[in-house]
């Protein structure tokens, strides 16, 4: 990681803590301990990055809806004050439509809804059913212990964004291999940008091509926005890298993590192991999500005019940092929540985000959870861990939070 607090906060009123902070190593599934100590005094407290720069941290739920949904908080990059990330390492830029601000963000967002829309995801349950059997059974055939992280959590939502997207999934080797690069902390930004373009060429090719020949696919359907005039070849490739991105690396970060999470409390691994409930199922899901938020750093925006909130003025020019993790720890919202209970209603969680920018694949990235979750521990009943959950490398030099391997046997 990079340089960050490692004792506890400074009591000297002028004191600013730096961010990100560090988890504690007996507590990976855990926010980092200064977190919550910032979130017991208050929902609002200045952090120092890398650069010297002093945003807002906002660290209860109630102050992240508000400022999430408010149309003075803007997500443009460009935008005076906007925090920068982590590290000087971290690069900046846009990533399509979500670093952008309506009515462009809207207009270009409206592009590539209805894939993701509830029936159409629903439609496409059957097919990540027998994605996810097929994976399970070639781990049964396979050796033991074996990787869920390399053999299940990276193909499955590879396997169906391709399907979605139309990429070959022969090629999916090639894009893994560089978007792990593309959110790795610890890659340079040489490294970063390489893998990036190489990504974004490959896919500005498959667009030529649905061009001259369009498909079923979404590829072709943002191929045919470039034909129609209302987007350039760029801004066309620049969406398929969001989605691709987003459609493979978050949701296998979650389904390894939140294997390793229930196998470390096998309490909760047996109400769902042993359920044909779907609502059980959906529940666990929304829970995990809560309990397991796998961002670390936030969702970073710039004030536009004064906001007066919890007492305080943030001023237009001002940065505001909404960390998730912590906010789903809130228990003026989830009474006793650093326990994990697939049972509770943690429908209300912030894992998605809230407001325009919220998620735009979550129902896609909820079915197959769904799926998984409801499918894995059945029919590996015996699942288990093939090393002791200390020898369990997690992921605290990566974007996204996750393990990196997971070495289960049965």
């Amino acid at each position: 990681m990079a340089d960050t607090v490692t004792g506890p906060i400074p009591e000297a009123p002028d004191a600013v803590p730096e961010f990100p902070m560090p988890r504690a190593d007996r507590c990976p599934f855990d926010p980092p301990p200064a977190l919550k100590e910032l979130q017991e005094q208050g929902p609002l407290t200045k952090v120092r990055l890398w650069d010297g720069s002093e945003p807002w941290l906002v660290t209860r739920y109630a102050e992240q809806r508000a400022l999430l949904g408010d149309p003075r908080v803007s997500a443009d990059t460009d935008s005076p004050g906007y925090p920068t990330k982590a590290s000087p390492e971290a690069g900046e830029g846009k990533l399509s439509f979500i670093m952008m601000d309506d009515p462009e963000h809207a207009r270009l967002r409206r592009m590539v809804t209805a894939p993701f829309a509830i029936k159409r995801v629903e439609a496409l349950r059957p097919a990540v059913q027998r994605i996810v059997d097929g994976l399970i059974d070639d781990l049964l055939a396979g050796p033991r212990p074996a990787d869920l992280v390399e053999q299940f959590a990276l193909p499955l939502p590879s396997l169906v964004i391709c399907e979605l997207l139309g990429v070959p999934y022969d090629d999916h080797a090639f894009f893994q291999d560089h978007t792990k690069t593309m959110v790795h902390r610890d890659a340079t930004p040489e490294q970063r940008g390489q893998a990036g373009r190489e990504v974004a060429a490959y896919l500005a090719g498959l667009l030529g091509k649905r061009l001259a020949d369009p498909r079923e696919d979404l590829l072709s359907s943002i191929a045919g926005r470039v034909t129609a005039g209302e987007i350039d070849h760029r801004q066309a490739t620049e969406m398929a890298l969001l989605l691709l991105i987003a459609g493979h690396e978050t949701t296998a970060n979650m389904i390894a993590l939140g294997t390793h999470a229930l196998l470390q409390h096998p309490d909760q691994l047996a109400l769902l192991r042993e359920t044909d409930d779907p609502a059980l199922v959906a529940s666990a899901v929304e829970e995990l999500l809560r309990y397991l938020h796998i961002t670390h750093l936030g969702r970073r925006r710039a004030v536009t005019e004064d906001i007066e909130i919890a007492g305080q003025v943030i001023k237009a020019g001002e940065g505001v940092i909404m960390v998730n993790e912590i906010a789903n720890r809130d228990p003026d919202v989830f009474p006793d929540p650093d326990r994990l209970d697939i049972t509770r209603d943690a429908r209300r969680h912030v894992a998605f985000g809230f407001g325009v920018h919220q998620c735009l694949g979550q129902p896609l990235a909820r079915m197959e959870l769904q799926v998984v979750y409801g499918t894995l521990y059945r029919r590996i009943p015996t699942l288990a861990s093939a090393v002791p959950p200390e020898d369990v490398r997690f992921k605290h030099d990566a974007f996204i939070y996750g393990v990196h391997e997971l070495p289960v046997t049965w």
